[in-house]
């Protein structure tokens, strides 16, 4: 089979509806180099970049709650600063480039995918204002 690893993804494919900051960007634990009082932080076993996660909410209407919340695993060598937060929002609206996503059976025995991401940054633009009279030529 030609897929192995991670697959990769786009932003629109994931998130459709956007995602929004629920939470703040913090390193991830590597449990099997830690010890009791010492913290050694992940690395991506494919590229060896630290590994940080940040809590994103799906903007998908239809999820359940519970399904609403999950964990991105940003990949890069300094701690990633999340977009400034927009005025008049309650969370903070984000956008990830660089995305895959490693299917994996989780403890209930169902499908589930870990995220990954290059970089985060504020959404961008997509619609552009229509054009009208003199602008249009």
């Amino acid at each position: 089979m030609a897929l192995q690893g991670p697959i990769p993804v786009t932003f629109a494919m994931v998130f459709p509806y956007g995602c929004y900051i629920v939470g703040e960007v913090e390193p991830v634990k590597d449990f099997d180099a830690s010890s009791s009082g010492r913290f050694v932080q992940a690395r991506d076993k494919q590229t060896g970049e630290l590994v940080w996660q940040v809590a994103v909410m799906d903007g998908d209407p239809t999820l359940k709650p519970a399904q609403k919340t999950v964990a991105v695993k940003i990949l890069a060598p300094v701690q990633p600063v999340p977009p400034q937060p927009m005025p008049g929002l309650p969370f903070t609206p984000v956008e990830f480039d660089g995305m895959s996503v490693t299917p994996y059976v989780n403890g209930n025995g169902r499908l589930a995918y870990s995220i990954k991401v290059q970089q985060m940054h504020a959404p961008r633009q997509t619609a552009q204002p229509a054009k009208t009279g003199k602008d249009a030529a």
